[in-house]
């Protein structure tokens, strides 16, 4: 197995997590503030290559109905840029829901609000990362059983 990087796409930032080189646990790396796409690429490009990362993850948001809103869009656009600067496969996921569960977790967990502020997309971004790590060492699991 490889590590996967994990990307949770806002409009003011982007949350990065990564993987363990099994491929079971996934951690927040950091927090990347929006610049403007080139810059954001590029930092993303970086993180990939530091991190030795062979694919990159990204939380596509959808509404609880399962369509596609206007947040999609622009996150299409990053990917397509994306896809230009790396080599790597690039896996579209759903994320809905994964920002309120991150906060929800640190919440739980008594962390305050400046540090869930600046942390909460890293950690949506574990979350996504984690949903899917865990479907894919399911299919894997189906496919050998």
């Amino acid at each position: 197995m490889a590590r996967v990087l994990a990307l949770d796409i806002g409009e003011r930032r982007i949350g990065v997590a990564i993987s363990d080189e099994e491929g079971i646990l996934a951690q927040p790396l950091q927090v990347i503030e929006r610049k403007g796409i080139a810059t954001d690429v590029a930092q993303v490009a970086r993180l990939l290559q530091e991190q030795q990362a062979q694919e990159i993850v990204v939380g596509m948001p959808y509404t609880l109905r399962g369509t596609q809103r206007g947040a999609a869009e622009k996150v299409q656009s990053f990917v397509a840029v994306l896809r230009e600067a790396v080599q790597v496969p690039i896996i579209l996921v759903d994320e809905r829901l994964s920002t309120v569960e991150a906060d929800r977790r640190m919440r739980e967990a008594s962390v305050r609000r400046e540090a869930r502020r600046s942390r909460v997309d890293a950690v949506a971004a574990a979350l996504i990362l984690e949903r899917y790590l865990s479907e894919r060492r399911n299919k894997a699991d189906g496919a050998s059983g």
